[in-house]
């Protein structure tokens, strides 16, 4: 076996994060995703004790649009994951995708002193894992 050295987490992670309010509609998260080109969304803590959230545009998909909810009329906050499983960036990607595997999730906010410095999914981890050179 060919000794590699570990990609992290780190390396492959989108550094652009966009964080919104729980309290938006789903049509505004919509649009807010739509011009931030992102399929998620970090949902803000209302205090220093609070946890983060996320919403994915799956979870729009499945909880409104595939229960035929009318977007303008659903709140962030009622179809966010929350709390949200987060990862360190020196984290392997191989593990990174081990822990999405067992806990059945695809993204996950990268967290650095307490704050959230970009978010990863099964694609980015997939590319970072190929070496395409």
């Amino acid at each position: 076996m060919k000794n590699r050295r570990e990609i992290t987490v780190r390396e492959v992670m989108r550094d652009q994060v966009t964080e919104v309010d729980g309290g938006i509609d789903v049509m505004e998260a919509m649009r807010v995703m739509k011009r931030a080109g992102s399929t998620s969304l970090i949902v803000k803590r209302r205090h220093d004790d609070d946890e983060y959230g996320m919403i994915l545009f799956s979870d729009i998909a499945k909880q409104v649009i595939g229960k035929d909810r009318a977007p303008e009329r659903v709140n962030v906050f009622e179809i966010m994951a929350k709390p949200v499983i987060s990862v360190r960036p020196q984290m392997s990607i191989r593990h990174c995708a081990r822990l999405f595997e067992q806990f059945g999730i695809s993204h996950a906010p990268v967290v650095e002193n307490d704050a959230i410095i970009g978010i990863v999914s099964y694609y980015l981890l997939a590319l970072g894992g190929l070496d395409l050179d």
